[in-house]
């Protein structure tokens, strides 16, 4: 029974099956009661010995999935949004109010912040979720066909043009079309865009009709479009025009324990994709992706891990796996006193330099008593003071 203790003081999840004897029956009864999964009395026959194996490894790997559809769902504060930072749960509650409505957003947010993500998610909340969701990303599809892929075209409108061909925008009728890399749109036809989005019809190329066309519009951009209208290469009717709201999504280096979250998110899903037995990070593993910049942001960390998973060779994924050296040589303890002691400390600091080392304007600027900020510098080791 002690045994029985222990194993499930270390693993309570741990399904344990009591074998006894013939007249055990009370000890195994007891066993039950203490949180064993079941018992067989003796004479063993194999196959029904494996049967209950069997069935305790199927409720097992039952609970463990439910317990990470759990998890998955507690840090999705919106649909494909995995998040637990301040900064992402406030953008989270901002996305809930704009997106059942039809106002045009522009998102911005470097490379690989998750902007398109972010767009399906106020969709997927939007009265139009049941229908199209049209993406097309301008830097990626080249200016003379650009045209063409937005509005689409006649039969015979150009050479090659052998049937009359539908556009993204019309293709999304009735849904939400998402114009990404907005800033990479080129002049010509961000006057063609501002006309669609005033008028909320199009004309197909080498057409003569008006299409009007009924779509929620969602846009998003990298680039600092203020600076593109001060050179003269974005139009500023347009801007003010997609950005009837603006969201700012933060890099993932300002979102605090999010490059965490969505690593965990990551592995799982790369672990079962090549049912590799991987299980989680190593402590190094861990302190790596916490102070790692991330400039590539979540698609760098999709990448990186993407590549660890395959490459590990033990259950748990290793800085090392992840090609990650940059270590915060002091990372943030878990410790409160020692959390409190270094906020503490750091404070009184930018105080003193703030103040020119001057006591008693230190002392004014921290709201305590010249006697109090002696014994505090003391303790921290402070002395650098006129």
């Amino acid at each position: 029974m002690r045994r029985l203790e222990e194993i499930l003081g270390l693993a309570p999840d741990t399904k344990v099956i009591v074998v006894t004897g013939n007249d055990d029956r009370e000890n195994a009864v007891s066993a039950v009661a203490m949180g064993a999964y079941d018992f067989y009395q003796k004479p063993i026959e194999p196959d029904i010995l494996s049967l209950i194996i069997d069935r305790a490894h199927k409720l097992c790997t039952l609970e463990q999935e439910n317990r990470r559809l759990l998890l998955d769902k507690g840090n999705m504060p919106l649909d494909g949004i995995i998040a637990t930072s301040p900064e992402m749960l406030k953008l989270c509650r901002i996305v809930e109010k704009i997106a059942p409505t039809d106002v045009t957003t522009l998102l911005l947010g470097a490379s690989g912040t998750g902007k398109e993500v972010l767009a399906k998610a106020m969709h997927a909340l939007n009265p139009r979720a049941g229908k199209p969701f049209v993406a097309i990303n301008c830097a990626a599809i080249p200016e003379n066909l650009l045209e063409s892929e937005l509005f689409g075209y006649e039969k015979g409108a150009f050479t090659g043009a052998v049937k009359q061909t539908k556009g993204k925008i019309e293709y999304a009728e009735g849904g939400t079309f998402f114009l990404d890399e907005v800033g990479d749109l080129p002049l010509a036809l961000q006057a063609k865009l501002l006309r669609f989005l005033q008028e909320r019809t199009i004309e197909r190329i080498g057409g003569r009709q008006e299409i009007p066309v009924d779509v929620r519009v969602l846009c998003a951009t990298h680039q600092d479009l203020s600076r593109l209208i001060a050179e003269g290469s974005f139009r500023e009717d347009l801007y003010y025009r997609i950005s009837e709201i603006i969201v700012n999504i933060p890099p993932l280096h300002a979102r605090n324990g999010d490059a965490v979250v969505i690593g965990r998110a990551l592995l799982n899903k790369y672990a079962q994709k090549y049912n590799k037995d991987v299980l989680g990070f190593s402590t190094d593993a861990l302190d790596a992706i916490n102070s790692y910049k991330w400039p590539g942001n979540i698609r760098e960390l999709e990448n990186k891990i993407n590549r660890a998973v395959v490459m590990a060779d033990g259950k748990q994924i290793t800085a090392e796996d992840l090609e990650l050296d940059t270590i915060d040589a002091n990372p943030m303890p878990f410790n409160l006193k020692e959390v409190r002691e270094k906020a503490e400390g750091d404070v009184i600091r930018r105080a003193v330099d703030y103040s020119e080392g001057n006591i008693t304007k230190t002392a004014e600027l921290l709201g305590i008593t010249r006697p109090t900020l002696y014994s505090l510098m003391s303790k921290y080791g402070i002395t650098e003071v006129n």
